[in-house]
């Protein structure tokens, strides 16, 4: 029986979505911006042969009418899609649930107030949960930048440096030995219980090492505590039917460890990439193996960087034929993205824009699917791909691939 392999290119958008202009995001575009500012700053196109080949910048044109400087040719294998988001919001796990056939349909709490961001009651609260008599921070930031300022403060005081952004988050930086791994780990789960009633979609563990403020950098053990999924996804109608999912990186912390047989982390693109392969060499048939490439909206994206972003996408581009060439014949690689993060647009938050879907097996001749509606188009054809009761958002495209059961 097939596999189906998911690789979602973290942020990477194809131009404003249809709903664009609600969140500010007319124009935002993610793959055409950072294109043509890495021509503008490098003199050279971006070189993506592999992924143009697959309909990847056709896809970009189709969703935006945007033309862009790039190296490769005129699609001639795998089917290309641009696809629109119907969950309310831009963030991580929207995007992630709707792919897999269920989308976020209500709105998440924010904290919107750029300094003093949580209420005193909630911080009260949470200092009674935790056992700390404060916390540092309290306001929208940069990763990077508040560890920046704060950790030598954090280390000092031994308080957690807590911070959130335009998503709905609550992220808590703290020093990996100065404050320890498993108190930061712990503090969070605590700070998960207090945030349900709240409707907070992530609490994210943000742990770092350094001895002063420069030197201080985010470590690969971040761990993301997420609300369950509103209703059952693909993942858990796939276990529960015997079949297996792998995940790589984040993907089980998105999904609450809810439906996950196994969960493989990585830190970089190149170790991620690597840990999927080695999923491809040693998942048994009826297996899905979803892997979530976040380096390109944690380093590139928000850090709006996009010579950086692109040097990234022709990394993966090279590595395309290192995946293909362990797949079996009735193996299906899927690309997708979970929301844009232009790194030339105004602030650091995320962008709404389509994203690609691209589908590649090893018999596949190039097919055009065309403007998709909703994200959960992919878990749609991926139930179908395994035999599945059908979810019910979504529109499969199983047919087209033309892949023989």
């Amino acid at each position: 029986m097939a596999r189906a392999i998911i690789f979602v290119i973290d942020s990477f958008g194809i131009g404003h979505a249809p709903d664009a202009e609600k969140f500010g995001d007319v124009n935002a575009n993610t793959f055409a911006n950072l294109s043509q500012e890495f021509f503008d700053q490098k003199n050279t196109a971006i070189n993506i042969p592999n992924f143009a080949s697959l309909g990847l910048v056709k896809a970009c044109e189709q969703a935006s009418g945007r033309n862009f400087p790039y190296i490769g040719g005129e699609p001639t294998k795998g089917a290309y899609a641009y696809a629109a988001e119907i969950s309310t919001g831009k963030d991580t796990p929207s995007g992630h649930w709707e792919m897999m056939g269920v989308p976020v349909l209500f709105d998440w709490t924010y904290f919107d107030a750029r300094e003093n961001s949580f209420p005193a009651s909630l911080i009260e609260t949470i200092n009674t949960e935790t056992g700390y008599n404060g916390m540092l921070g309290n306001c929208h930031a940069s990763g990077t930048t508040i560890i920046a300022a704060l950790g030598e403060e954090h280390i000092k005081t031994n308080l957690p440096i807590c911070y959130t952004s335009a998503d709905s988050v609550f992220q808590v930086a703290a020093h990996e030995e100065h404050f320890g791994l498993d108190n930061l780990y712990a503090y969070c789960e605590k700070v998960r219980t207090v945030l349900d009633e709240h409707n907070i979609g992530r609490v994210i563990a943000r742990p770092f090492v350094g001895e002063d403020s420069a030197s201080f950098v985010r470590t690969g053990n971040r761990r993301d505590y997420s609300v369950l999924p509103p209703s059952k996804t693909v993942l858990d109608k796939h276990t529960e039917n015997g079949g297996e999912v792998h995940s790589v990186g984040k993907i089980a912390d998105i999904f609450a460890h809810q439906g996950i047989s196994t969960n493989t982390k990585a830190t970089g693109i190149p170790a991620l990439v690597d840990a999927t392969i080695d999923h491809i060499n040693t998942a048994k048939d009826n297996s899905l193996i979803f892997t979530n490439l976040v380096n390109f909206d944690q380093d590139f994206g928000h850090r709006r960087d996009p010579v950086g972003y692109a040097e990234a996408l022709e990394y993966l581009d090279k590595r395309l034929p290192d995946i293909f060439n362990q797949l079996n014949d009735d193996d299906v690689v899927f690309f997708i993205a979970d929301h844009g993060c232009d790194p030339t647009w105004p602030g650091n938050d995320h962008t709404r824009e389509y994203v690609p879907i691209i589908a590649y097996h090893n018999n596949i001749e190039s097919v055009n699917l065309g403007e998709r509606t909703t994200f959960a188009d992919l878990g749609q054809t991926v139930a179908e791909l395994f035999n599945l009761e059908a979810m019910e958002y979504g529109t499969s495209f199983y047919k087209e691939l033309n892949l023989k059961k």
